[in-house]
């Protein structure tokens, strides 16, 4: 007798389910085609929405249990190279020019020596292919709590003849839903390239060499509506760039340390399902607008646990540490820029309206970066570099135990007293003057000079130049 699975007509859950998703992406279902690719947040054009079905169809025939984050690195490429201008020989000249003087003042203000390798000059696209390696490091386990949860919701509301259905159709929902965020990735990302100006403007090393880099179309449109000369602007944010590589460089723990705690608090991550339902309840084919801005916004993730809340802060402190440096640092590498103070500020403005680091994150991990915090740490490093010099501020970069902490940030004399040794003679002192006390609770009297085998103080009672009693008057 032959197996049922062998029987005309009668397939596995799995293989229902892609057939029926086959033929939803067909428009057998009834579903525009560019409406699905509108809740993926993707241009409302025939590429967007045959780049989207590809990877779909990718998606369903996928054996593997991760996500194909290809789909990510062609989609950000396509949007990054959309408005790109190729680099010209004058932008290169004058760039690398720029980049070298940069580097020779930065030897002034800070003790990290200079890089190995020499900085680069980027495309948009090309920015793109450098960094999404670590863009997709950063945004899987993200991506995998949105594929599950959507798994887990579609087999909640599904009837109740297809709930067999999709339960054997797990792992295909999962690639389903980590095609539709890879996709939603290579937009964030191609949307950045159009933004930042170099390769550290998202304030982690996205680059896997470690290298500096400048986005030159972006730097001359970050000094388009500035009354700033464009020389100035290329040496500050080179300056700046060369600043947050050779940090990355000299603590070679802190890029390590940085992903990881991005990472571990993604993981934590949970999809708010109850939303996920409201949508899906009154989700309309003809209006995906709803969905793409929840998905856009991080509001499918859930209110952050304490024990997410508690990561949040350190790692926000972390971040915080390494712009105020990198803005301390540069300040100083900048004196003699006669503009220097406009481009800092025009940067801090920046940051107060949503800069590239704080969308990306926002969207990806539900990371919020407070602007105010970043201010703090540069005040804070300003005036260590004021108490204690630049070799020993850039020391406290040796080893995560001895950075500053969210305390130092709140109240930098602390940590300056610490620095100087004023806190050790202060705790000096206050020990003796405790032990003291202690005794007389204790109902002892302190001995007086000269009791207890004690020497006497006073002028010449410990160095043998005061008068002894058979050394007979003194001479007048």
């Amino acid at each position: 007798m032959a197996d049922r699975d062998d029987e005309p007509g009668d397939k596995n859950s799995e293989e229902e389910f892609r057939e029926l998703l086959k033929n939803l992406l067909s428009g057998g279902g009834g579903i525009d085609p560019t409406q699905l690719a509108g809740a993926a947040g993707l241009p409302n054009d025939p590429a967007s929405v045959a780049a989207l079905f590809s990877q779909l169809q990718q998606a369903m025939n996928n054996a593997d249990d991760g996500i194909d984050w290809s789909a990510a690195l062609r989609q950000g490429e396509q949007r990054a190279a959309s408005a790109q201008v190729q680099i010209t020989d004058d932008e290169r000249a004058r760039l690398d020019q720029a980049l070298q003087v940069a580097s020779l003042w930065l030897d002034e203000a800070v003790e990290f020596g200079r890089l190995p390798d020499s900085p680069e000059l980027l495309t948009r696209r090309g920015w793109v292919a450098a960094t999404m390696p670590i863009w997709t490091q950063l945004a899987e386990p993200v991506a995998l709590s949105i594929a599950d949860a959507l798994t887990r919701v579609m087999r909640e509301q599904a009837p109740e003849e297809m709930q067999s259905m999709i339960a054997g159709a797990s792992k295909l929902m999962r690639g389903i839903g980590g095609a539709m965020f890879a996709m939603q990735l290579g937009q964030v990302v191609g949307q950045l390239a159009s933004e930042v100006v170099s390769g550290g403007d998202v304030g982690i090393p996205l680059q896997a060499d470690g290298r500096a880099a400048l986005i030159p179309q972006n730097v001359a449109e970050f000094g388009s509506d500035l009354d700033i000369p464009s020389t100035e602007i290329e040496l500050y944010l080179a300056v700046r760039e060369l600043a947050h590589a050779r940090l990355f460089r000299h603590a070679r723990w802190l890029r390590l340390n940085l992903i990881s705690a991005i990472t571990a608090y993604a993981r934590g991550i949970e999809i708010d399902t109850e939303r996920l339902e409201q949508l899906a309840e009154g989700f309309d084919p003809s209006n995906t607008e709803e969905l793409r801005r929840a998905v856009e916004s991080g509001a499918l993730i859930s209110a952050k646990s304490d024990a997410q809340q508690d990561a949040l802060d350190r790692l926000e402190t972390l971040l915080a540490l390494i712009e105020g440096w990198v803005d301390q640092a540069t300040a100083d590498a900048t004196s003699r820029l006669p503009k220097s103070d406009a481009i800092a500020e025009t940067i801090r403005r920046r940051r107060a309206t949503g800069g590239p680091a704080e969308s990306a994150f926002a969207t990806l991990v539900g990371l919020e970066l407070r602007p105010r915090r970043m201010r703090e740490a540069a005040a804070m490093w300003r005036a260590v570099t004021e108490a204690v010099g630049i070799e020993q501020r850039d020391a406290l970069w040796a080893h995560p135990d001895i950075l500053p902490t969210s305390e130092d940030l709140d109240d930098p004399s602390r940590l300056i007293a610490r620095l100087t040794g004023a806190e050790s003679a202060a705790s000096e002192a206050d020990d003796e003057f405790d032990q003291a006390l202690e005794a007389l609770l204790r109902g002892e009297t302190p001995a007086a000079p000269g009791e207890g085998g004690e020497e006497p103080e006073g002028p010449g009672a410990s160095d043998g130049s005061g008068p002894r009693p058979d050394d007979g008057p003194s001479p007048v």
